[in-house]
Formats: C-alpha cells, structure tokens, sequence
C-alpha cells in the first residue's frame, strides 16, 4: 500500500474582518490566516506538515507524553 500520508481536520473560521482561520486539534499549534478559503487551506497544510516533520524529529530527543515548560519574555 503506497503511503498517503497523515490526515487531519481543519477547522476553518471566517473571521469579522474577512479573514479566514484555520486551527486543528489533530496538530497543535497549527494556526494559519488568510484573505480567502483556498488559501488558508494551502497555509494550513504546508504548516501542519512542517509541524509534523519537526516533531518527528524532536522524537528522538523526548518521549510524546513529557511536557516542557519554557518561560519567556514577551514585549509589547
């Protein structure tokens, strides 16, 4: 069976200002916006796989289920 990859559901919102975004509970921290439908799914997809693929690699350096905490300053 050839590998079709990994599939995930997107959860797509209109925003109030016309924008439209894209969040997923399959990837976390997958957060994409754009002008128009078709292209926050291109973002979305782009950056789901690039999520994947840094923590595919990250594996071998922490177990799925251990949590890290980061402090860091924000400035605003």
């Amino acid at each position: 069976m050839e590998n079709c990859g990994k599939h995930i559901i997107l959860e797509i919102e209109k925003l109030p200002e016309g924008y439209y975004l894209a969040t997923s509970n399959d990837v976390q921290g997958l957060v994409a916006q754009a002008k128009t439908f078709e292209k926050v799914v291109k973002i979305a997809k782009d950056v789901a796989g690039k999520i994947l693929s840094a923590q595919k690699s990250k594996k071998t350096q922490f177990q799925e289920s251990e949590r890290i905490f980061y402090p860091t300053v924000i400035r605003i």
